[in-house]
């Protein structure tokens, strides 16, 4: 169950900053901690989900300029974005792009970070095509316009009907679109591609498409696990994976070291912001809700109905 409670506010240690959060946003990872199914890191609490925020520093730790007091921020945390203060190191957070709102600020860290983050460890390159799957969700509406932004030949993507209307809407860069409830993905990959296949396929469903991923990539091509909706276990021909040389990355952000953590929001400061600025990116919000409705939105996540982010509006 969810329920709003008073519990005792963090305090900023060394070198961290305390942040007033005005918003967060919703993952499948926080439907699984609701379960007891995905325990935060060791020091977290378990009983707070919530894997980001975007909000106003109100104090710093001891090591930290307090000119940053005031600052709109937004970042990545290892649980308990679900409450109206944080604390986070210093140096993994984030100004808010000119022109963002609160609400699109949380849309974008565990979006953005994520998809930038599977990118760049699959070795994406100018030229490459890339399937994404889930292109409805908040990583896949990211990753849609990272690949673009970053010079994409083709960019494929599997949703549901409903879902790549939204995205069509949105004006999202999906050359192939694929609705995987009347579309076999693989058949529409080999057909566009001329039977070559894609070079890299960022998955966030898993099991279900496992066999289908490897007929969809090139030789040498890559899948990058994101995330597992469709189950944790596959059969598999390893002779495939062998004769066509190709790679399975998987990547987690939560179990991330904190120099790990700081490397990924000092490549999304460098690489990413200005793009946000530009308008070249641009975090999908699809719905808001008030702290006090949190189940519902939940519920809202359950019933995959969102295309792009859930955000919470806590003050």
């Amino acid at each position: 169950m969810l329920e709003i409670a008073e519990v005792e506010a963090p305090e900023a240690q060394p070198g961290e900053l305390l942040i007033d959060v005005r918003c967060t946003a919703l993952n499948r990872a926080d439907l699984l901690q609701r379960r007891g199914l995905y325990p935060p890191p060791e020091g977290v609490r378990a009983d707070i989900p919530g894997l980001e925020y975007a909000g106003v520093v109100a104090g710093v730790g001891a090591g930290v300029d307090e000119s940053a007091v005031g600052s709109w921020v937004m970042g990545l945390l290892p649980g308990g974005g679900y409450a109206e203060r944080v604390v986070t190191p210093h140096v993994q957070a984030l100004s808010i792009p000119e022109g963002l709102e609160f609400a699109a600020g949380a849309a974008i860290p565990e979006a953005f970070f994520t998809a930038w983050d599977a990118l760049l460890q699959a070795e994406f390159a100018p030229g490459m095509s890339v399937l994404v799957h889930a292109a409805g969700s908040g990583v896949g509406t990211a990753a849609l316009q990272l690949a673009q932004a970053f010079g994409a030949a083709r960019v494929f993507g599997t949703a549901s009907e409903s879902k790549l209307a939204a995205i069509a809407s949105r004006e999202l860069p999906l050359q192939v679109p694929i609705d995987y409830r009347t579309q076999a993905f693989r058949d529409v990959v080999r057909r566009e591609t001329g039977g070559k296949g894609v070079d890299v396929i960022l998955d966030l469903v898993g099991a279900s498409y496992w066999t289908d991923n490897l007929a969809s990539l090139a030789v040498g091509g890559r899948i990058v696990l994101i995330g597992l909706v469709g189950g944790i276990t596959a059969q598999t021909n390893l002779g495939v994976v062998l004769r066509r040389r190709l790679r399975v990355i998987g990547t987690a952000m939560r179990s991330r070291s904190a120099a790990e953590k700081t490397a990924i929001a000092d490549r999304v400061r460098a690489d990413l912001l200005p793009l946000f600025v530009s308008g070249r990116l641009r975090p999908v919000v699809d719905r808001i809700f008030p702290l006090e409705e949190v189940a519902a939105a939940h519920q809202y996540m359950e019933d995959n109905r969102n295309a792009g982010k859930i955000v919470l509006r806590v003050s």
